[in-house]
């Protein structure tokens, strides 16, 4: 191992504070990296690291000695990645955060699409319907179906706007009547999106009338496909994008449910952490993204992917 990668190897122990938890970052066993961390304190004649059996900790030799090697480290990294820019050689790894039901019926199309034309491009997506901090939790960027953003320090790009409606099955309303107007919404199951057993609060509106109605019932579920599901199985009312819902309204096993009310406008949108560039990578997936999107997405429902593009 040469000493920019030692280097690297201990800035990673220095910033987990652990071997092990280095190790599976770097892809290395947990022996490499102490090795590695000996050598290069063998080379530099200083101890960097104090071990014990809860955790590693910085020397003060070793806390000097990365105040001093970090930046240097990083400006590399960064100039590495600037040079393959000016080539234009979309090349790395990109890690990106999805909701699950757009991304199991979505991204397997576009990575497969994405491939072809970027081979040298790695992809690593992460399905969670949590909202994630996209700077936090180290991604380069995130698909999102929501309103706009409330954290001010990301960059966000609307790709499509996203309808959504109110669903139930013909057998819950025949057990329990079609609502007529938001209000008779307070006396039916509804089935709640969120991650906690809380209420969730559906805006609807038409012209010249906003109405406020609490989604209250026995279900709180955190997952679109999974809220189907239930309003499917006759469980309650839902509200939830088109794009979900499409197949079993067109099978009938779904009708829609208050057709002239509308919910305030979600738009499916990238986010990302606060670059003064996008890298090139980031960059090439999310105008492959939109322009898929653009072209694939008739509608609500996603047809089928459409021809790579080899010239």
């Amino acid at each position: 191992m040469g000493e920019l990668e030692a280097i690297r190897t201990f800035l990673t122990v220095a910033d987990q504070s652990s071997f092990s938890a280095a190790a599976r970052l770097l892809g290395m066993t947990p022996a490499s990296v102490t090795r590695t961390i000996s050598t290069l304190e063998d080379q530099l004649g200083i101890q960097l690291l104090l071990r014990t059996t809860r955790k590693v900790s910085l020397t003060s030799a070793g806390a000097a000695y990365a105040a001093r090697v970090a930046p240097l480290v990083e400006g590399l990294a960064r100039a590495t990645e600037e040079t393959k820019d000016l080539q234009k050689v979309t090349a790395g790894s990109l890690r990106v955060s999805a909701p699950m039901s757009l991304g199991m019926k979505v991204l397997p199309a576009v990575l497969s699409q994405f491939s072809i034309i970027h081979p040298r491009t790695s992809v690593a997506i992460e399905l969670s319907d949590h909202f994630i901090d996209i700077v936090q939790e180290n991604y380069d960027l995130a698909i999102r179906i929501s309103g706009p953003p409330t954290d001010k320090s990301t960059i966000w790009r609307k790709i499509r706007p996203v309808s959504r409606l109110l669903v139930a099955s013909p057998s819950f309303l025949d057990r329990h009547g079609t609502p007529k107007t938001p209000e008779d919404l307070t006396t039916l199951e509804c089935l709640s999106y969120h991650d906690q057993l809380k209420t969730e609060t559906w805006e609807l509106s038409r012209p010249g009338q906003v109405r406020t109605v609490e989604a209250k019932g026995r279900f709180s579920i955190n997952n679109g496909d999974f809220l189907c599901r239930l309003a499917v199985a006759g469980e309650g009312i839902a509200l939830l994008p088109r794009f979900i819902v499409e197949e079993d309204l067109y099978a009938g096993k779904l009708v829609e449910v208050l057709p002239g009310w509308s919910t305030p406008e979600i738009w499916l949108t990238l986010y990302y952490p606060p670059y003064e560039q996008l890298p090139l990578r980031v960059a090439t997936f999310s105008d492959f993204f939109e322009a898929f999107i653009k072209e694939s997405w008739d509608g609500e429902q996603p047809r089928s992917a459409p021809s790579p593009v080899t010239g």
